[in-house]
């Protein structure tokens, strides 16, 4: 099943937010991620992306402000300010300041509970052994703890739903 939405439209109990595994093979972060933010915003949610440290928010922030001309992604993060305003809020904390539902852990980055969200995108690098062992652990984890689970793999062109 080719799924180029990711499941936006499944939800969970409001307090059990619903978790993706996105498995990314053929792309980098940096060009996956914009469009799931895409959608994100179209689906009238607020995000929060979750990074690993301060120079992956500066590297993502400069992304994101390059998205080709049909895409906007409006965004903050601390040295910008005003998180109220933004529907997406780049962070290397444990926050979530703009009230954002859905949540992007980059690489597993988020050690905080998961209250207050609706969503949760683990992305991690398919091509790295060491983030995909990482993932399998926080998968076996979460899943132990009772939320949905749902596990995504980059194909040639979008998402296919695994398992």
């Amino acid at each position: 099943m080719e799924h180029q939405a990711e499941g936006m439209g499944e939800s969970a109990p409001p307090e059990r937010a619903m978790v993706g595994f996105y498995h990314l093979t053929r792309t980098t972060l940096e060009e996956a991620l914009p469009a799931l933010l895409e959608r994100t915003l179209e689906s009238g949610a607020r995000a929060v992306v979750r990074c690993e440290d301060a120079a992956q928010v500066k590297a993502l922030d400069e992304v994101l402000w390059k998205v080709p001309p049909l895409m906007w992604l409006p965004h903050g993060y601390a040295k910008t300010g005003q998180a109220h305003r933004q529907p997406i809020w780049l962070t290397e904390s444990d926050e979530r300041p703009n009230e954002g539902t859905f949540l992007f852990r980059l690489n597993g980055a988020w050690d905080g509970d998961l209250v207050g969200f609706q969503r949760v995108f683990d992305l991690f690098d398919g091509r790295d052994e060491q983030a995909v062992q990482q993932a399998r652990q926080r998968w076996k984890s979460l899943k132990q703890a009772g939320y949905g689970m749902t596990y995504w793999q980059q194909q040639a062109k979008g998402w296919a739903k695994k398992g």
